[in-house]
């Protein structure tokens, strides 16, 4: 069982608390390594360490930097198979999809690398006779990064690759479930001898060291990837020194299925999008909106793809379809919301239940849901879990209606051959991302922002970058 130490200051050293977090592995129950616990002064020394490396690491021609996104990519790429295995090992993530994760986390790097030679300002025109009004674009500072469980080693790529290139110093706070793969990377890293300070991650709790890293008026600007009451956290404490927040937050993704769509393609890409890492990814569809006159067929079709899903352990050589829910609480939370759809007079056409072939692990099975009503807590809440619920609509309005009836607002997706209706939806839909005609998973080069409850800011692409930095104006007159 490894033991791993907070990385501050270039190194990895003891933490300040004497307590640990064991990390599990989700098909076993195994414990596969601790972190430290956390204290409040682990987190001021990482601030303290990211603050003084600050100027210099902005002084550097951004193409230099960009050399050092491109070695963390290069080292990743040297060990995709031990990452992969060890991002599988701690979350439960089947090997073929753990294994994307680790090769797109490589090309994010290499991706905002390009950046070094577009981060622009501008010349604005000024209504005095030889004045000049230049626009710089600067680093905001120190950036704290706080990583859900989910896609911890590709989240972490979004927030240091993106705060590295600009100018920024960073600190990380990963899952306290899955910190194993970055701070096996943080290990390898050691050789592209990046500079002392300039990334550090400091491994806790949120109430004691997330609440010390976005409380101090070190911090530039947090970037959060969790839950909504995670993300009402971060603002509040953000608020005390007006720091700079950007939120990825939950979301309850609605797919609208029309009666002209071409149906093998939207089943395919509503399951694809649901029972993904076991559900447990924000954009995927988590509700689903069919046509009265299909819906029949659709829930038909939809059974007898859910029932060829294979559940194994993530390692298996039968390349299951998904695996484990990545802890016990998080299978508590599925049982108890389909439970209570029941209780609410949902009907269960498949699954409903923990998989009971398992002797240990958390594991639930496939399950799909009808007879559901809009105001079912299983329509509202995001389950985030393999648990599919479908209800009918009569017109397309009225399926656009009951879509934006959510507190959430992060992704949604229509299926339809009619060039009409899915602009009509694109336009209507209060998502920060449509999905015409596939499954919901976003582009590294896109912008990935929520709407409502589902984050402010946001990131990937261009836009993503530009959460980064801030304005400076100056105003030069000549004589």
């Amino acid at each position: 069982m490894k033991q791993f130490d907070q990385f501050i200051n270039g190194k990895f050293v003891k933490s300040t608390s004497t307590e640990v977090t064991e990390i599990l592995n989700p098909c076993t129950e195994e414990v596969l390594s601790t972190i430290p616990y956390g204290s409040v002064k682990d987190a001021n020394d990482a601030l303290e360490a990211a603050q003084n490396a600050q100027h210099s690491w902005k002084s550097l021609p951004a193409i230099q930097r960009a050399g050092y996104l491109n070695k963390m990519a290069t080292v990743i790429r040297e060990n995709r198979v031990f990452l992969a295995k060890t991002l599988a090992a701690e979350q439960a993530k089947v090997m073929g999809l753990a294994q994307v994760e680790i090769d797109v986390t490589a090309d994010y790097f290499d991706y905002y690398a390009g950046f070094a030679r577009r981060i622009e300002g501008e010349i604005i025109q000024s209504d005095r006779a030889k004045e000049h009004i230049f626009l710089h674009k600067s680093p905001i500072g120190v950036a704290v990064g706080i990583l859900p469980w989910n896609f911890p080693f590709f989240v972490m790529a979004r927030k240091v690759a993106a705060s590295l290139i600009t100018g920024n110093t960073c600190v990380i706070k990963p899952s306290c479930i899955a910190p194993n793969t970055i701070l096996e990377w943080l290990e390898l890293i050691q050789k592209i001898e990046l500079p002392s300070g300039v990334l550090n991650v400091v491994c806790g709790s949120g109430p004691i060291v997330g609440n010390a890293l976005c409380k101090s008026p070190t911090t530039g600007i947090i970037s959060l990837t969790g839950s909504v009451f995670a993300g009402q956290q971060v603002m509040e404490a953000a608020s005390q020194n007006i720091t700079k927040v950007s939120l990825e937050l939950g979301g309850k993704a609605p797919a609208i299925v029309c009666a002209d769509a071409n149906l093998e393609l939207a089943v395919k890409a509503v399951v694809d999008s649901r029972i993904i890492f076991s559900g447990q990814v924000c954009n995927c569809a988590e509700r689903v909106y069919v046509e009265e006159s299909i819906h029949d067929q659709f829930l038909e079709m939809v059974t007898a793809k859910m029932k060829a899903i294979k559940v194994e352990d993530a390692f298996s050589d039968n390349n299951p379809d998904m695996s484990a829910l990545v802890s016990k609480a998080q299978l508590d939370k599925v049982s108890e919301m389909v439970e209570f759809a029941k209780k609410e007079g949902a009907e269960i056409v498949l699954g409903g239940s923990r998989s009971s072939q398992f002797d240990k692990g958390y594991f639930y099975q496939p399950t799909l849901v009808s007879n559901v009503k809009q105001d079912m807590q299983i329509m509202q809440e995001e389950v985030f879990g393999p648990v599919l619920p479908v209800m009918k609509f009569s017109t397309l309005d009225e399926a656009i209606a009951l879509a934006n009836d959510s507190e959430y607002g992060l992704t949604s997706s229509i299926f339809s051959e009619n060039f009409n209706k899915v602009m009509h939806a694109a336009e209507e839909l209060q998502y920060g991302e449509t999905y015409i005609n596939r499954e919901h998973f976003e582009a590294i080069q896109g912008f990935h922002a929520g709407w409502k409850k589902s984050g402010l800011g946001g990131a990937d692409g261009k836009h993503g970058m530009e959460e980064y930095l801030q304005t400076k104006v100056v105003y030069a007159q000549y004589r």
